[in-house]
């Protein structure tokens, strides 16, 4: 059984004290790969410092992170765009839209999510989206309308793919995704009581879900409002199974096939 972790921050400085023995602990898990999308400049060097160190287990992602995006956006986007075009990248994350904490920067956001979009379709890269709705605001509504407008307006757009990052939405919004051809990002809330997910992921086929951790944030029961980890996916992935009442197994071989489809063929040599 393989185990593909599709978004975990475990350059955080959380990890700093004890980061070896983290990625032991999933190895030990049978989690092959662990990819890490990024938040700002500040993020880049630690990220990239895991990646060389690595480079076949912890895959960087290149981006900026909605919640980050602040005045200073071109600054920061131009960082993007820089290591985008000096290095290889997996993907392009941690966009997409936050409402949740501050509305200050949102005209901001959605430059800067319009402008990653594109660049992810120029790369032939997917993208990992982060939609985070408030203040009477759905963000994974808004996010899949600008993608559908963008496929209109652009016809590079139409093979854009990727995955939105912890999904909770419902089964409607599941299947919008879907249809606009991106994976849902399934992780520790789908083992929250009421976190929502038990009525939606029944109805979804396995086909179209990968495992994450968003490590360390959003531990799964039994470890809620602790430090989450990589190796703490193989209770997402058997939360899922009991939900849709299959093996652990057919969890992990799904949904490692679908993180691995994502995958650009530059890193096709890492395919377990």
């Amino acid at each position: 059984m393989i185990l593909i972790d599709t978004h975990a921050h475990i350059y955080d400085p959380q990890f700093d004290e004890d980061r070896d023995k983290i990625l032991h602990q999933a190895e030990m898990q049978q989690i092959s790969q662990i990819w890490m999308p990024n938040c700002a400049r500040e993020t880049i060097p630690g990220m990239m410092a895991l990646a060389d160190q690595y480079p076949e287990r912890c895959l960087p992602m290149m981006g900026l992170h909605p919640a980050y995006v602040t005045a200073t956006v071109n600054e920061e986007l131009a960082a993007v765009e820089d290591h985008l075009d000096r290095h290889a990248f997996m993907a392009v994350g941690e966009i997409g839209l936050d409402f949740y904490w501050d509305m200050t920067f949102v005209d901001q956001q959605f430059t800067a999510f319009e402008t990653q979009l594109r660049w992810a379709a120029e790369r032939n890269l997917p993208v990992s989206m982060h939609t985070r709705s408030g203040h009477d605001r759905n963000a994974f509504a808004e996010a899949a309308d600008l993608i559908e407008n963008l496929r209109t307006s652009a016809p590079e757009m139409q093979n854009l793919t990727g995955i939105f990052h912890c999904f909770v939405g419902t089964l409607d919004e599941a299947n919008r995704a879907i249809d606009l051809g991106f994976k849902l990002g399934i992780g520790g809330v789908s083992t929250f009581k009421n976190g929502g997910l038990g009525a939606v992921l029944p109805h979804v086929s396995l086909e179209h879900i990968v495992l994450e951790t968003d490590s360390p944030y959003l531990a799964p029961v039994p470890y809620r409002g602790k430090r989450n980890e990589p190796s703490y996916l193989r209770l997402i992935a058997q939360r899922i199974a009991d939900l849709k009442q299959v093996t652990l197994d057919d969890v992990a071989r799904h949904t490692t096939a679908n993180a691995l489809s994502l995958l650009p063929t530059l890193y096709a040599n890492l395919l377990p």
